[in-house]
């Protein structure tokens, strides 16, 4: 009997080095797209997707991203007390988004150990995985991590998120090589291929940070050996499982941001402030003035 997707993890242990000097002091989960940190909008993604609780892999230098989701009594009472019902309002529908639980990952040992963190809270269960690096807005339709799930619900297997993207940078990414066979988003894989030279990629279908993984994946990560820097990896447990088991790709849409890149975020950034209504006009008329500008 198929099994419903209630659970998620979150990895949120790395230390953000391609954001040093700002994340030596500030978890890059923290990292604000316009005024909002990278983990709510995975949070969000999750929780409209129809996810009812999830862990979060943290470490012992990540506190402000707790407290963020947790109640704040003091800075209500000021906000009532100013009057600013509305930015009160909003701080207790943030602490109210979801069940969120946390563990942490006492070393940093990789994705792939961070996800084994999660065992005792998965259980015997499927479950979604969502990378903090990889934020997903498709505006008017199902979140990416939705479409997954509805893959999911379709072949009864793991399913991978992917997007296709420029040939000349497929090498920055871990690449998908299906099987030849596809049906709509869904694509049957037959191997995972990690940063692969340009001329040597199977697709430029790249691997996104949105995964649904069956329990066997545990076992899988147990019996994986060390890679680089000592590092167990989520895709080498996967490919051993694809020896027993079917796995999918999902091809979701979306307008997908590598916020884990810094031109990725910038991006982000100028994307989501354009959604703003207070913010488009002035964002729209410096924008025009400075490409006005540019040589």
């Amino acid at each position: 009997m198929r099994k419903k997707i209630k659970k998620a993890v979150i990895p949120a242990a790395g230390l953000g080095t391609r954001f040093l000097p700002a994340t030596k002091a500030i978890p890059k989960e923290m990292l604000p797209i316009v005024d909002i940190p990278t983990i709510q909008y995975i949070v969000q993604e999750a929780v409209d997707s129809g996810i009812e609780e999830i862990l979060v892999i943290t470490n012992s230098n990540k506190h402000c991203m707790e407290n963020h989701f947790d109640r704040s009594y003091e800075l209500e009472k000021r906000l009532k007390k100013a009057g600013k019902r509305e930015e009160c309002e909003q701080i207790c529908e943030i602490a109210d988004m979801a069940k969120l639980y946390y563990v942490r990952q006492k070393e940093p040992k990789g994705l792939g150990h961070a996800i084994l963190c999660a065992k005792s809270f998965i259980g015997n269960e499927p479950f979604a995985v969502l990378l903090g690096d990889d934020v997903v807005i498709n505006k008017g339709g199902d979140p990416a991590l939705k479409q997954l799930m509805d893959t999911y619900e379709q072949v009864n297997a793991s399913v991978i998120g992917v997007h296709t993207v420029p040939h000349e940078q497929i090498y920055r990414y871990g690449v998908i090589e299906p099987t030849g066979r596809r049906s709509g988003k869904k694509i049957k894989l037959s191997n995972l291929v990690e940063k692969p030279k340009v001329k040597d990629a199977p697709s430029d279908m790249a691997i996104v940070g949105r995964y649904i993984l069956t329990p066997e994946i545990f076992e899988a990560l147990e019996g994986s050996r060390p890679g680089a820097n000592g590092e167990i990896q989520l895709t080498d447990a996967i490919q051993q499982l694809m020896i027993s088991q079917v796995i999918y790709a999902c091809e979701f849409q979306g307008e997908w941001y590598d916020v884990g890149d810094k031109f990725g975020y910038i991006r982000a950034t100028i994307n989501q402030a354009l959604e703003r209504e207070e913010l488009y006009e002035p964002l729209r008329d410096y924008i025009k003035k400075l490409a006005a500008e540019l040589k």
